[in-house]
């Protein structure tokens, strides 16, 4: 896969009523099939820039810039050409819907399957993200699972309608870190099985260390730096980027990633 999948040039965005801009003039390239990790302190903009490629910012707020999409050739549908993947499964899932029911309903509305089809379709996501028990997780309530079985379950419905690119904002914040990993490498697995383009928000230098091909580093809405994860990592140019490297320790051992089976 070549070429460009987002192409963002002086991407700024604020909130009505905020002291600041939560991004200021963003330029930023994401070549189709990378896998990009967003790193940043609490409040640098990151979930912003997430929430900016998926179409989905608040109705407060103002946006000015450009934000292209040249593989495309159109605005992207949310769901469809993009999957996300929220921080809190538990909060991104129905309470009151079977999960299964939920995830086939992705592949309803944006694949045109039948009922029976999509079902089929959720059956054999769940199989793909790993969850024990495909068959008694389609007729489970999300509390009935488990937080890693939450996520696996809401990956499982970002990537039903076989989107081009998946986001995924903070989504191991709320787990053990054993489950953090598993998560991490999940994703990695499946971006890779579908060509897929990755952006990957997280605050964790040190868990997007083991499977980013770009690092994207975010310091109070501006864009710091951004370049291959090996040079970012290894020599940092911007103050903010040692930083969050010296808040971790061994980024020289294997990768998080490369430890846990998904």
């Amino acid at each position: 896969m070549s070429g460009l999948a987002v192409a963002l040039s002086g991407l700024s965005v604020a909130h009505a009523g905020a002291a600041r801009p939560a991004l200021s003039g963003i330029d930023l390239a994401i070549a189709a099939g990378t896998r990009l990790a967003v790193i940043g302190e609490s409040g640098s903009g990151k979930s912003t820039l997430a929430l900016a490629l998926a179409g989905l910012l608040p109705d407060d707020a103002s946006v000015e810039g450009r934000l292209a999409w040249p593989g495309l050739g159109r605005a992207p549908l949310a769901g469809r050409d993009i999957g996300f993947v929220f921080q809190d499964a538990g909060a991104s899932l129905n309470p009151v819907l079977r999960v299964g029911a939920q995830v086939a309903e992705v592949a309803r509305v944006h694949l045109g399957l039948s009922r029976r089809d999509a079902a089929a379709h959720a059956r054999a996501l769940f199989r793909r993200v790993r969850l024990p028990d495909p068959e008694a997780a389609m007729r489970a309530f999300p509390h009935q699972l488990s937080g890693g079985q939450r996520q696996r379950v809401a990956i499982a419905a970002a990537i039903a309608a076989r989107p081009r690119l998946l986001i995924a904002d903070e989504p191991t914040s709320a787990l053990d870190t054993i489950v953090q990993a598993r998560i991490v490498s999940l994703l990695d697995a499946l971006v890779r099985e579908d060509g897929m383009t990755l952006v990957f928000v997280t605050h964790d230098i040190a868990l997007a260390s083991g499977f980013a091909d770009r690092i994207a580093v975010l310091d109070g809405g501006r864009l710091a730096e951004e370049g291959p994860a090996a040079a970012v990592l290894s020599a940092p140019r911007a103050s903010q980027t040692a930083r969050l490297i010296s808040g971790h320790i061994g980024l020289d051992t294997p990768p998080l990633v490369a430890r846990a089976a998904p």
